[in-house]
């Protein structure tokens, strides 16, 4: 007899082609940190065992069994759903499995609480989100190597915070019937939703968020459900917005959209938002290296400005959204010639540095047209089509700037950035 919450599955996966729906992943995840593509990329093989399953029906009895505002109702579902499959079942059968079930939602419970708290246990004391934030994310805002390096420690937070409370939702009906005390009860429901708010802090303050409202519904239902029904408070603080891009819309006002425990401290409103700011930095950087060299430098200057109290609060905040702004929407730029006026065209003529204005965009141009004439639909990743696109650059330079000492290897990788081409 297999448990209620577990089933045997005939996988059936046939992807015929693995580089393909990786290329896609890509594409479609193109700006997210590596911990939220490595967060949907677990999301994305879970979907993928439970849609490739030909045996559904344990599928069906688990979902009732997780759904607690059916669970008193279950032996009736069980009779006008389930129809013939526990036919062959006593009524004293199908109680023992729903028992078993508890006890193994209680077990689970109790795993996933003391998984979350050992994850937390080397937090310092008093462990309050400016604690939290050092240990997760780092000592030094805007520091990209150390978000890196703590990046598997937010990544463990992420995964056993999600199941502690999803293990939470599972029994939040049956608490008492599974054995566990008001009071008990109390505690644990405490429990989760300080490390959720944890874990919504940090996934801001690191610039790992990825919006819940997009790709965690079944999160926001938990939620909302069983953790913050009485405040009447929204998980997915930013929608579709961004920080970086709240910032350049809202300027100061973006600040009251941050967590309570992150707004009320000026020091960790800055480390949130330079968190962010260097997370946007080093994922666009590929698009045009110079141009966000550039950023990451004034960025810098900011932040040192900040820490040696060189200047004042509201100067600061002006300047991070002016700062936001520039690295959000570089077309905003005021030194770039009229007929650069894309984004690929902006990439080339910023990496072609040392040379006068008027030649980068002269050569810029040139290098876009070419491109635009050789390129074929799904260039990229085929050999053949590519080795066409770096010929018409090679063609272009030793014809018209042969003199200038130009990298057709790096402008071609640069090309091969551009969503533009």
């Amino acid at each position: 007899m297999l448990d209620l919450r577990y089933e045997a599955r005939d996988i059936d996966q046939n992807l015929t082609s693995q580089e393909k729906v990786d290329q896609w992943f890509d594409s479609r995840t193109h700006g997210l940190t590596d911990t939220a593509k490595a967060q949907l990329r677990q999301r994305w093989s879970t979907m993928q065992n439970v849609l490739s399953s030909r045996e559904r029906l344990g599928k069906i009895v688990a979902d009732i069994v997780l759904d607690k505002d059916l669970f008193g109702a279950l032996e009736r579902a069980i009779t006008d759903y389930t129809g013939e499959a526990f036919e062959n079942f006593d009524a004293e059968d199908v109680q023992g499995l729903l028992k078993d079930s508890l006890q193994k939602g209680r077990k689970r419970l109790e795993e996933t609480r003391e998984a979350v708290r050992a994850l937390c246990e080397p937090v310092e004391i008093p462990r309050d989100t400016a604690a939290y934030i050092r240990y997760f994310c780092g000592t030094e805002s805007g520091n990209a190597k150390q978000l890196k390096a703590n990046e598997q420690k937010r990544i463990n937070l992420y995964k056993w915070t999600a199941a502690f409370v999803r293990a939470y939702a599972n029994l939040a009906n049956e608490m008492h019937t599974a054995g566990v005390t008001e009071a008990e009860e109390r505690e644990i429901k405490t429990e989760v939703t300080h490390y959720e708010n944890v874990r919504q802090e940090i996934k801001l303050a690191s610039g790992d968020y990825v919006d819940l409202k997009v790709y965690e519904p079944d999160m926001r239902h938990l939620l909302d459900t069983y953790i913050r029904a009485e405040e009447g408070e929204t998980i997915s603080i930013f929608d579709d917005i961004p920080l970086v891009q709240l910032l350049v819309d809202k300027g100061n006002a973006a600040i009251e959209k941050l967590p309570e425990g992150i707004r009320t401290d000026k020091a960790l409103i800055a480390a949130t938002i330079e968190n962010n700011i260097r997370r946007l930095i080093v994922d666009k950087s590929d698009i045009n290296p110079k141009y966000y060299e550039d950023m990451s430098k004034l960025l810098e200057v900011l932040i040192s400005k900040r820490k040696r109290d060189a200047i004042d609060y509201q100067n600061y905040l002006s300047e991070i959204a002016d700062l936001s702004g520039e690295i959000n929407d570089p077309e905003t730029r005021s030194y770039y010639p009229s007929r650069i006026d894309t984004g690929p065209l902006r990439a080339l003529f910023d990496n072609l540095r040392d040379l006068p204005v008027d030649r980068r965009a002269e050569m810029a141009l040139a290098i876009d047209i070419a491109i635009l004439d050789a390129r074929m639909d799904d260039w990229r990743g085929n050999q053949f089509k590519e080795r066409k696109v770096r010929i018409a650059i090679e063609q272009v330079i030793e014809t018209e700037f042969s003199d200038d000492d130009l990298d057709v290897d790096a402008i071609f990788e640069l090309v091969k950035n551009q969503d533009g081409y």
